[in-house]
């Protein structure tokens, strides 16, 4: 039978940081501005509900989650090759590293954003994901997870890694985009209940160079990873 990732024996400390890992991404996905929790305080101030607010942080989700498989499931797809694990999960460090210099070098943000109506949050949620590499940070965590899964000798079919690897990369999605709604979700309702419209003034600083480290900094923990294991 197949053993999949929440069998941590023999593996604790590599999966356990993983799991962890994916958490902090998705509550620092969540606590950043720039992901759109402060568009659900101005869609619940607006209407004057706390539906509209709900509503909101449900489309951002919705984009959110379908970015990170967009981004996930062609690695799933390559995991198929299990003879070149290792040269994909060193391919994949490299490009979140280069896109995080990327960023660096060139922080401007794609006008294609700008162009995205306010009240479609599902597409601008997708679009800003895929755009700032938020999606494209997880994937040195999905990879090292796979890694992780232990297949019997008699169910090394190519069929089997492709469903172990698309579950996995859906699971990684969603407690992903759990971790980032309930950390967005909880500032959104103490802007929209307590603090007001002057936090999100204040709030909305620009986070594009430290995120674009983060990147790098994520990257390269998993391509120093790949190459000592």
């Amino acid at each position: 039978m197949l053993s999949v990732g929440l069998d941590w024996s023999g593996t604790n400390g590599t999966l356990a940081w993983l799991w962890l890992a994916l958490v902090a991404s998705g509550l620092y996905h969540g606590v950043n501005p720039g992901m759109g929790w402060p568009l659900a305080v101005s869609a619940g101030l607006m209407e004057r509900s706390p539906r509209a607010l709900l509503g909101a942080l449900g489309a951002l989700s919705v984009g959110h989650l379908l970015a990170t498989l967009l981004v996930l499931l062609p690695f799933a797809l390559l995991l198929v090759l299990a003879e070149w694990q290792r040269p994909i999960q060193l391919g994949a460090s490299l490009l979140v590293v280069g896109f995080g210099i990327f960023r660096l070098v060139y922080p401007r943000h794609a006008r294609v954003l700008v162009r995205i109506p306010p009240t479609q949050l599902g597409l601008w949620s997708f679009a800003v994901a895929l755009a700032h590499g938020a999606a494209l940070m997880l994937v040195p965590i999905y990879l090292g997870l796979c890694q992780a899964i232990d297949v019997d000798a008699g169910h090394e079919a190519a069929s089997v890694l492709m469903k172990t690897s698309l579950g996995v990369a859906l699971l990684v999605s969603i407690v992903h985009v759990a971790a980032m709604v309930t950390a967005g979700g909880c500032l959104a309702w103490l802007v929209y209940r307590y603090l007001g419209l002057k936090f999100v003034s204040r709030s909305w600083f620009n986070l594009d160079a430290v995120w674009a480290v983060s990147l790098v900094l994520v990257g390269g923990a998993a391509l120093a990873f790949n190459l000592v294991s």
